[in-house]
């Protein structure tokens, strides 16, 4: 198979792994795997200097030592946050100051620096100088402009052109790349310790930071041996006592997962239940290995509406997010596994009500595509632009989360047809296929051989190019992607050393999370989809990239730096991970064995890579009715012959309706998989920084982006010029929004600047006060006479009425102000339909904005609909579908409603 690379594609494939480092020292135990990274042997991982060994299948010993803190750079970027949002300067713009011992004292005090003006240290940093443990770092800001502004005009105006009223300025902070500091915008607000003070009220804000502590240094058991008894779940026994070990290891930690309420914990740092959390570890194996606790913790997702609950998330969660509905997909597992009608009964009315309001919220006619946040990659700036705001990401098309709302609407119909339903089987049905035939016509990348990240954008979207490897999993093992394309896309997304990261290239300047980082529990999932797509080396490096951080850091760790392979340098994370756990259990259950569960039966379509062969077995696993021992034999993807207790199975397949306890025994055909499938690794690459772009006197103008050889102007969400200049003449025409893309020497792409409208006519505003009482609130910053409230008690149901002076398409979008909760979290995002006489047209979305900044004003997303020349009466009404997960809290304050003529 032949790679497809276009001009923006650097990775080259490769027929394998690279050799092993000279500086491994090897055990004797046999090699299964090796790259220039790491080796995997029979019973051991080397990393280099570090050693992870499996002494019997129940005790584990690792010398790993995490090199965070040992090799700081004494150079500190930072910048300051007003209210712990990025609006001091443009991205990249950064103070730095070099922490370096200063007359033998550990300290370092910077200049007095001033909001907005940029500060860069030129001290030189000797060869080999690192950041000394418990430096203390003074910084001192001056923000006299800042409160100058509030006292003359009770504002001040940010970088981007926001306005920051004097009534809602809670503090400033410190956000940087050297703990405690952190560039994580969104929760400065509860950091105190990053809050700088002005205790004698004159202007200048001071803080003291201590670096490089080493009693916040990172670290993990040296071994580990089985405590508590796990002798009730499946037994797995290999020729392999690495993988034995870890297999123990994570039965271990399942079962330390469960709370006394027989719920799931999602992991060691992380107490409660999570929706995405639990049901993708359902769907890996927590619905074979607990599916009682499985059940519970699905139900306690459920809303006294009989909804599923979205988690807590950008913009005040659903339906900024939409991913809730791999709940749908978990219970499905459960049902295939356990065969419990009861419980399909009860969930089936659950998703069938939870996707009729997705439909209604979340789904767009003109893509087929469904809107909402990337599932899982939650944390606004770690996979998306920072000038993206909540409602643009509500209005994105995500790969991953498409691939989930598929599924769903897929497990529905096949729901109904087991309750005899056999309208909605039909209807659904239909609809998944509306959104698979979206997904490839929007998404897929054919010059790569890959889907793209998710549209994006405003009125008009484009495709980030970047991969993102949930999605692309989730394709593949959901028939999204079927046949070549399948292949093709295990093939050629881009994969790392240490495994594959989220998303791919990685974002410059967003410190490792979701960024930068491989979650093990998408590694598996990724695993798995290689093994459905028969690429033998994909699967075997899937496995050891999953292997080796459980190995050496003695626990199932929920994400690790893809740059090298560390649990300590992300921004968050935790042990006992359930869905990395899971995905230990899943490549076992459903990998190597192959386990496949439908409604009627039990099929196996067992892939042992040779480097695995020989014999493993698999004892007291429980299917319906049944106990099975089952042995497996030989390598391969291909089964040669299958019994049970002696009699051949022809189909491979143990009937749902089998009872007691049995043996299987499968023999694969000693094969490798042909073709032998290639993998595309490449260096953990870096996009170029996203251009910030302005427009004056008829040309488009940008500030040089580092490393970009060339530049691409959109025009409308399409390709419209490319140049090595920073800026390009635009003709104003009726209307058109610009973007422009950096482009590196390697084809790699920033992603789009903010869509910036140029327009020969202004957008008619229609001042809302004129259809209901303004609010006597005491808020600022709205226009004309005053705004309207909305809530489930106030202004459920506003006319509107708009006169459009010719026919043609228009923009519809409201200027808002939500100050019910942050922009990262919580539940309080308001939503509304609105109407064009009795037709409906859309959900207009209202996101939270800031704890209770209520003068900060935005704009929803826009509504496209065709209006001919005359006045109409537009109604925007709270409907039963447009219920939040708070379900009390659906409140917004209304400025006025904006008409723009877009075609």
């Amino acid at each position: 198979m032949q790679t497809l690379l276009g001009a923006c594609q650097a990775p080259k494939p490769t027929a394998g792994p690279a050799p092993i480092s000279t500086s491994m020292q090897a055990p004797s135990s046999p090699l299964v795997w090796q790259s220039a990274a790491f080796a995997w042997y029979r019973d051991s991982i080397v990393q280099g200097q570090y050693v992870a060994r499996a002494l019997s299948a129940t005790e584990l010993t690792s010398n790993y030592q995490s090199p965070a803190n040992a090799y700081q750079d004494p150079r500190i970027i930072f910048k300051f946050s007003l209210n712990g949002q990025d609006n001091e300067m443009a991205p990249g713009q950064d103070h730095s100051i070099v922490a370096l011992p200063q007359a033998g004292r550990l300290e370092t005090e910077t200049p007095l620096l001033t909001f907005g003006q940029r500060f860069v240290d030129k001290a030189l940093i000797p060869a080999n100088t690192f950041l000394a443990p418990n430096t203390r770092l003074k910084i001192r800001l001056d923000l006299r402009p800042v409160l100058a502004a509030f006292k003359k005009q009770g504002y001040f105006t940010t970088y981007t052109g926001e306005k920051l009223y004097q009534q809602d300025f809670k503090g400033v902070f410190v956000a940087g790349n050297t703990a405690p500091l952190t560039w994580d915008f969104a929760n400065l607000a509860g950091k105190k310790e990053l809050q700088l003070q002005d205790p004698d009220g004159n202007g200048i804000y001071e803080v003291t930071l201590v670096l490089n502590t080493p009693a916040a240094a990172k670290t993990t058991a040296a071994s580990w041996k089985r405590s508590i008894d796990t002798a009730d779940f499946p037994q797995y026994r290999s020729d392999f006592p690495l993988t034995d070990a870890l297999y123990n290891l994570a039965l271990e930690e399942a079962r330390r997962a469960v709370e006394p309420d027989s719920t799931f914990r999602t992991g060691k740092e992380w107490a409660g239940v999570w929706t995405r959390d639990i049901s993708y570890s359902i769907i890996l194996a927590q619905a074979t290995l607990q599916p009682q606790v499985a059940m519970h913790s699905l139900l306690r997702k459920v809303s006294k509406q009989g909804r599923i609950i979205q988690d807590t998330g950008t913009g005040g969660a659903y339906p900024c997010s939409t991913d809730r509905m791999i709940w749908a997909v978990a219970a499905w597992e459960i049902y295939l596994v356990t065969g419990d009608e009861a419980w399909l009964r009860k969930v089936y009315p659950i998703i069938k009500s939870s996707l009729e309001d997705d439909r209604q919220n979340a789904y767009d006619a003109q893509t087929g595509l469904v809107r909402g946040e990337s599932s899982f990659l939650d944390w606004r700036e770690q996979t998306y632009p920072r000038w993206m705001q909540p409602v643009d990401i509500y209005q994105s098309e995500n790969l991953g989360t498409n691939a989930v709302h598929f599924q769903a609407n897929k497990v529905l119909s096949e729901m109904a047809e087991q309750l005899g339903d056999t309208t909605t089987a039909g209807q659904h049905w239909r609809l998944a296929k509306t959104i698979r035939t979206g997904i490839n016509t929007h998404l897929w990348q054919q010059e790569k051989g890959y889907y793209g990240q998710f549209l994006y954008g405003r009125n008009f979207l484009s495709l980030s190019p970047k991969a993102e490897a949930l999605g692309e999993a989730l394709s593949v093992l959901y028939d999204v992607a079927r046949s070549a394309r399948a292949t093709s896309v295990i093939a050629h997304t881009p994969t790392t050393a240490f495994g594959i990261p989220c998303i791919y290239p990685q974002i410059p300047g967003i410190p490792p999370y979701h960024n930068n980082a491989v979650w093990p529990f998408v590694q598996s999932f990724w695993g798995l989809a290689a093994a459905k797509a028969g690429n033998e080396k994909a699967f075997l490096e899937s496995m050891a990239a999953v292997y080796r951080p459980a190995a050496l850091f003695l626990t199932n760790k929920e994400n690790f730096v893809a740059q090298n392979g560390d649990f300590a340098g992300t921004q968050i994370n935790s042990s006992n991970m359930l869905w990395s756990l899971s995905g230990s259990l899943g490549l076992v259950y459903k990998g190597l064995f192959g386990m496949n569960f439908e409604t009627t039966r039990l099929v196996f379509r067992p892939f042992v890579p040779q480097a695995l062969q020989g014999r493993r077995e698999l004892t007291g696993f429980q299917y319906r009715g049944a106990v099975l021992d089952i042995e497996l034999t030989g390598y391969g993807n291909r089964i040669d012959s299958m019994t049970l207790d002696g009699r051949p199975l022809p189909d491979n397949a143990i009937p749902a309706t089998l009872t007691g306890h049995h043996q299987v025994r499968i023999a694969l055909v000693n094969s490798t998989p042909e073709p032998n499938y290639i993998i595309t690794h490449a260096e953990n690459a870096f996009s170029p920084e996203t251009p910030t772009v302005r427009y004056a006197a008829g040309r488009l103008s940008w500030p040089p982006v580092a490393g970009a050889s060339a530049y691409q102007v959109l025009r409308n969400g399409q390709f419209a010029a490319r140049t090595t200049e920073t800026s390009a003449a635009v003709t104003p025409a009726a209307y058109a929004e610009y973007q422009v893309v950096a482009v590196d020497a390697q084809g790699l792409e920033s992603f789009a600047s903010e869509p910036l409208v140029v327009a020969a006519k202004p957008a008619q505003l229609v001042q809302l006060e004129t259809s209901a009482a303004k609010s006597g609130k005491p808020y600022k910053g709205f226009s004309g006479t005053g705004f309207v409230e909305i809530s489930k008690t106030v202004n459920t149901r506003l006319t509107i009425s708009v006169t459009v002076p010719e026919t043609g398409l228009y923009a519809l979008d409201f200027r808002y102000a939500n100050g019910n909760g942050p922009l990262n979290t919580d539940n309080k995002c308001a939503l509304r339909t609105l109407r064009l006489g009795q037709r409906r047209l859309a959900t207009v979305v209202l996101p939270q904005r800031g704890v209770d900044e209520w003068s900060s004003w935005g704009f929803t997303n826009p509504v496209l609909v065709q209006l001919p020349k005359g006045t109409h009466a537009l109604t925007l009404s709270f409907e039963p579908a447009n219920e939040n997960m708070h379900g009390e809290v659906n409140q917004a304050m209304l400025d006025y409603l904006r008409v723009t003529r877009v075609q």
